[in-house]
């Protein structure tokens, strides 16, 4: 059997698109949307995709609630008896300064993109452990590098997200967990709300990242890139 895999936020966009390509690579791969029915359409749109039911199970789980991500993460390794990738995609974020920015929306945003990769990170280490090896990979943003103008919760929640993932990096690297984080820049998804046709001219695509992902884990065991950053090649030129 291939590498069992676990991808948050995995319903759409960039976890939608890494679903795809590490089933083509013969893993068994569960991914989680908030959603019950963003799951169960995933598991009809994979299974279709990567010929019929076997190797994918769609679960709706929110990353902020500890219990459902233990259930989610207990039934993959149920499932498949073990875990090996877990790729931390879920996250949100609004466009509005904080002064007018509601707490309940702060606490979305720092919940899900922040503690929800805890959440997931400590249900999942002791099976990655069991496992003798795994990869721990962390969507990030260059935001979180590069402020910008309504954007100060996600920033911050995507700085944050960086410190921890270099932090639990050094925890676990001599146990054999290697711990990445990506960071793509403009990523052409309704993330931020509707997508400009437009956009997919120059922005990066869901499957770019994808691709990024699926080369991180084919690295040899001796190797352990921190921080893999994406950006456009042509954006518009600022005036």
């Amino acid at each position: 059997m291939g590498a069992v895999s676990f991808i948050t936020g995995g319903t759409r966009g960039i976890g939608l698109a890494l679903a795809h390509r590490l089933l083509a690579q013969g893993h068994s791969v569960t991914v989680t949307g908030t959603t019950a029915s963003g799951a169960e359409r995933t598991q009809r749109q994979l299974e279709a995709a990567r010929g019929g039911p076997g190797r994918v199970m769609a679960i709706a789980c929110d990353v902020r609630d500890r219990a459902q991500v233990g259930r989610a993460v207990q039934g993959t390794v149920e499932r498949w008896g073990g875990l090996d990738v877990v790729v931390n995609n879920a996250g949100v974020g609004v466009g509005q300064p904080i002064s007018e920015l509601p707490h309940d929306e702060w606490d979305r945003i720092i919940d899900t993109n922040l503690t929800g990769v805890f959440n997931v990170c400590r249900a999942a280490i002791p099976h990655l452990v069991a496992r003798g090896a795994g990869w721990i990979i962390n969507v990030s943003s260059l935001a979180s590098q590069n402020p910008f103008v309504g954007g100060a919760a996600y920033c911050a929640s995507k700085a944050g997200l960086n410190a921890f993932s270099d932090a639990l990096m050094f925890e676990l690297r001599h146990q054999n967990i290697r711990v990445s984080t990506v960071l793509p820049g403009s990523v052409a998804t309704d993330f931020m709300g509707p997508a400009s046709p437009s956009d997919a001219d120059w922005k990066l695509s869901p499957d770019d990242v994808a691709q990024a992902i699926e080369d991180l884990l084919r690295h040899p065991l001796r190797s352990l890139p921190g921080h893999v950053e994406l950006r456009p090649t042509h954006p518009p030129r600022k005036k």
